[in-house]
């Protein structure tokens, strides 16, 4: 029996065994906490980051203005851990499927990368690349925390691993 909390599936004590390798997860709750953790956090990157450099609010004008971007930024922030959250449920179910949910983390990393050398051109200025690439190395840094936390993928591919060499 998994019964849902706040954080994402509780196993229920009386009748999942410990270090069963299956829980029935939410993806769409999952990835939308996933999305709203991120975007605040690259949200408030960017603020301090704009502070710091006596520019409040510099990047939001930027990009469109505080609402639109702001809006625009949670919702990509959730649909990504929406959509990063169900590939990794299903690389669970199928380990095929790691190299493509890593394959795809690189792809869109490199995307970051050509949007910041385009922001650096269109307005950021040099600053672009703290601003934008750093706030999504720490969002992608954030998103791996938490995953780490609540899905035990790394502890499944290890025990793939050690029975690899088995």
């Amino acid at each position: 029996m998994v019964r849902e909390s706040l954080g994402g599936v509780t196993p229920s004590r009386t009748t999942l065994e410990k270090g069963s390798p299956h829980l029935k997860h939410n993806s769409l709750w999952e990835g939308t906490r996933l999305g709203l953790v991120v975007a605040t956090t690259i949200w408030i990157w960017l603020a301090g980051v704009d502070a710091i450099v006596g520019q409040p609010l510099r990047t939001f004008t930027v990009l469109g203005g505080i609402a639109q971007f702001t809006l625009l930024h949670y919702l990509l922030n959730v649909a990504y851990g929406i959509a990063i959250v169900s590939a990794i449920h299903r690389a669970a179910r199928e380990p095929s499927l790691v190299m493509g949910v890593a394959f795809g983390f690189f792809i869109l990393e490199f995307g970051f990368v050509m949007l910041t050398i385009l922001l650096s051109h269109l307005g950021l200025g040099e600053l672009a690349w703290v601003r934008i690439l750093g706030g999504n190395l720490v969002g992608a840094a954030v998103a791996a925390i938490v995953l780490f936390r609540t899905h035990p993928l790394a502890q499944g591919l290890r025990r793939a691993e050690a029975q690899d060499y088995d």
